[in-house]
Formats: C-alpha cells, structure tokens, sequence
C-alpha cells in the first residue's frame, strides 16, 4: 500500500530523541523552549507556545482571545473538524462561509457577503478561522481587512501549511492574523509524533496561551492574584488544561525543522510531476494562487465526472484503494456531519464545498514517495478512471 502521507524519520531524529531519554528531563524540559524558538524564528513570529495537538492550540487559542457563550466563529465547510470544534469547547456557536472554487479555502467574497448580512443581523463573529487547506494559505490581506473593518478575531489554521509563504513571507508570521496554528501529525509536513504550536506577535496573547495549556496554573508572581506564600508555591488563576509537549515530542520537532525547506520543495517537485503526468486525464489538478507558496501537505484532484459516466466518484476511490493506493478524502463538509446537522445545518447549506467532496481524491504526497511510485498512483488511477 502507498499511503497518502507518511512521516520521514532519519538516524539525526532517532538520536535528538534518544539523547532526551538519556537526560534528566522527559516532559517540560529545554527541548520544548527550543523548539518554540525553532519554528518562531523560522517564520517570524514573536511568540509561540507548543502543544500536545494543533486541536489544542486552537483550543487554547480561542479562549486566550476570550471566545465564549453568545459569540460566534467561523470558519470553513471543508477543513477538519477540530477548525469547528474548538469554538464549541468555548461554548460558542459555529457557522461557516462558502470555499472559493479554485483555493477550496474559505471565500473572502463570500465572506464579506455574509459580514454584512450578519451587521444588518448583530450576529458578527468573534472570532474567524482561516484554514489554509493543503498547505495553500487564504487571501489573508483580504481577511484581514475584513477583521479591521468588522471587529473580529482571526486564527490562521496551517496545519497543512507550514513552511510555505504568503506573499513572500512565510506563513505563521502573524502579519495578517491574532494567532496560527500548525500541526506536528506524523502525516503532515514535519512531526512531533503528536503536537502542535500557537504562534503571535501579542505577548498577552502568548501568555493566556501557555496558561491555558498547563491547567492554568503558574509560577510567576506577578501573575497571581496574591503573594505567594513561598519558594513553592503557585497559582491556579484558570481553568485550564495538560496540553503541554513533552520534551521527547520537541526533540524530534527541532531535529526535523533542519529539514523542512527540504521537505517544501520534494513536495513542489511531486506537485510538479504530478501535474504532467495528470495533464491528459479527466481530472482537475491543483491550482496555485501566484501570491502563495504552498506548504502542499495535500494533493488533491478534482474528477471531472461529466467525463468519465458512467464511472463514480466511489468508484474510482474504491479501485484506487483496492491497486494498493492510499487514496483520502479531505474533507467531508463539516456541516454535514451528524452532530452539527443535529444543530440545525443541511445538506445544501454550502454548495461549492459539497461540489468538491463530490469530486475530490487526496493523492499520496509525502517526502519519500519516488518517481515510481508516483508512476504507480497515476496508472492505477488511469485504471479507475476507465473502470
């Protein structure tokens, strides 16, 4: 089976992890600090606060920016749940804004469309979160203009998207947003195993994070709500939650940050070759906005299903599966799910996302697939196309 992701672990990771099993220090250790510095000085942005999950960090992210009962978030059909959820753990409501047909990330037309309805309406969000799905970063100066304009709060979700640019600066600086997150998923870019950070250039901000992630309790004194009463005291002055990274998880972060231009561009290359191989079949390849460099954890096509009928969309992905190929699908539209559909969402809500979860196929796209292999994934897919 080729996967669709896959992480690339070296002899340096294996080593960064064992000199940290060797040490004094497991869990909240120098290796943690030093990653954090890592991936803030790599993007260019003045705090971070590393987690146990990207899910965590928007968690954490939200209530630092006190999302709560009556407010709103917003976000984006086609994401993973956790973009939605963490406004929920806040008590907050949730509503989403229409994807834009070539991005698949959340539309700023249809955006401001819906922030003026929402003024005419009082029902603004509080806060917006931005997905940059497969690594490809939204329009954010239009979003952010948008957040100036209404009064909101805006999350940068890159989990799929770090290491890559917008504008020319790489994503996670913060120029266009309160917070962003990325993700350490063995699938994605680089890994911890498991984790994920919270970026942003509000020292408040940064606090209320690290804060939230460790029960809400601190050391510092001049956090408390009174004099300590001794060299061992601390302080719960929230309530707040053991998200933390352990050092184990952040060794293997720092020692795999060396590579992540590496990883950026094999991925650009796949990318590259992909399109050429797939240029003749009835399929939609990525689009690349001309102001972005995608982080490309994801490549997903488009079936032009009006060409292939009487072959479905299920299908294909079922042959795919059953060659030997790792096929996903990212997303399946969150309002569709059970439990927001409970909330009073439908099909048809979002057309656009439900078009592209009708058309989409993730293809295997991580930094050691080899030429063959991607030779595999296009012939077996030509296969599934002419049933």
């Amino acid at each position: 089976m080729i996967p669709y992701g896959r992480q690339d672990i070296t002899p340096a990771d294996i080593a960064a992890v064992l000199e940290v099993l060797q040490s004094d220090f497991l869990t909240q250790g120098p290796k943690v600090p030093a990653f954090e510095q890592a991936v803030a000085e790599k993007v260019g942005a003045q705090h971070a606060v590393a987690v146990n999950s990207a899910t965590s960090a928007l968690h954490i992210a939200c209530l630092a920016l006190g999302l709560g009962p009556g407010d709103w978030l917003w976000t984006t059909p086609i994401t993973f749940v956790a973009s939605a959820n963490c406004g929920l753990y806040c008590g907050a409501r949730v509503d989403f804004v229409e994807i834009d047909p070539r991005t698949y990330n959340l539309c700023p037309v249809a955006l401001e469309c819906k922030l003026q309805r929402a003024a005419r309406e009082g029902r603004l969000p509080k806060v917006l979160v931005a997905v940059h799905l497969c690594g490809q970063p939204c329009d954010m100066a239009a979003i952010h203009a948008l957040a100036k304009h209404y009064g909101f709060k805006v999350i940068e979700d890159a989990s799929h998207a770090i290491g890559g640019k917008y504008c020319d600066e790489f994503i996670g600086n913060c120029r266009y947003s309160d917070v962003t997150v990325f993700s350490f998923h063995p699938v994605k870019i680089i890994t911890t195993a498991e984790g994920g950070m919270a970026l942003t250039n509000d020292e408040k901000l940064a606090s209320r994070m690290a804060l939230y992630r460790s029960h809400g309790i601190t050391r510092d004194p001049d956090l408390m709500t009174h004099e300590p009463d001794g060299p061992w005291y601390y302080q719960q002055t929230e309530l707040g939650y053991n998200y933390r990274m352990t050092d184990l998880q952040a060794a293997l972060g720092v020692s795999q940050m060396e590579r992540l231009d590496q990883y950026v561009a094999r991925r650009h290359q796949l990318a590259r070759r992909y399109d050429t191989l797939l240029a003749d079949l009835p399929v939609t390849t990525p689009w690349q906005h001309a102001d972005s460099y995608s982080g490309l954890h994801l490549y997903v096509i488009r079936l032009k299903l009006g060409r292939i009928a009487p072959i479905t969309h299920r299908q294909v992905f079922e042959s795919l599966r059953a060659q030997g190929i790792g096929v996903n699908l990212h997303y399946i539209p969150v309002h569709t799910q059970p439990y927001y559909q409970a909330m009073g969402f439908k099909t048809g809500d979002f057309p656009e996302a439900e078009r592209y979860y009708a058309e989409a196929i993730s293809l295997p796209m991580f930094q050691s697939l080899s030429e063959l292999q991607q030779e595999t994934v296009v012939d077996a897919l030509k296969r599934g196309l002419h049933g």
